[in-house]
């Protein structure tokens, strides 16, 4: 800060600001993995009842497997793009990576789509109530993934006033969308491949 003036230099406000966007993200991260540790421990105890019934995954989850895998690439691109300064490389990125994020979103409602044309609704069993839940919070996540990441193209189109700072933005949506990519492998497996002889051989019952 300026002794004279009292303002704070406008490099030290942005190094700051900065800094509060590294640790806010961290800190988000830590608490929805805290929310989807809770979802999926209850989803372990639930499965030793004698009403849980395995369903079937629909088979649109590899496709939108893909998709999250492809956008989470891109935006790590994109990021390596905007440190390097290389912005419409950046940008074109970033755009198909977001879009990625949105046909993760259409998949995932044409899997719902399927599961209740199979008729496994929401109340069928707790398996597939766990299903619709934890997958839908996961869809929300990727929501507001997307909020964040239709903030930051309109920066990445005209990054001259603060590069760096457009380069943080990137590189912090790409970080979030590692996040989601993690959540969503270990959401998959659980959904599709832990079952209750799984779990009661795990906890020495079996």
């Amino acid at each position: 800060m300026n002794a004279a003036t009292g303002v704070m230099p406008r490099a030290t406000g942005r190094a700051a600001a900065s800094r509060a966007l590294d640790t806010g993200l961290w800190v988000f991260i830590a608490v929805a993995s805290t929310l989807f540790g809770l979802f999926l421990t209850a989803y372990v105890m639930r499965m030793d009842s004698a009403d849980w019934s395995t369903i079937a995954l629909p088979p649109q989850l590899w496709l939108s497997s893909g998709l999250l895998l492809a956008g989470s690439v891109l935006l790590q691109r994109a990021s390596a793009a905007a440190r390097a300064a290389r912005w419409p490389v950046a940008q074109t990125l970033l755009l198909v990576g977001g879009a990625c994020a949105m046909a993760f979103i259409g998949v995932q409602l044409w899997a719902w789509q399927s599961l209740l044309a199979a008729r496994v609704m929401l109340a069928s069993n707790p398996a597939a109530s766990f299903f619709y839940v934890l997958t839908a919070l996961h869809g929300l996540h990727v929501l507001g993934g997307l909020i964040a990441w239709a903030a930051t193209m309109p920066m990445v189109s005209q990054p001259s006033d603060d590069p760096a700072g457009v380069a943080q933005r990137v590189a912090l949506c790409a970080r979030y969308w590692h996040f989601l990519l993690a959540v969503w492998a270990v959401l998959f497996a659980v959904l599709g491949w832990l079952t209750p002889d799984v779990v009661r051989f795990i906890c020495g019952k079996g």
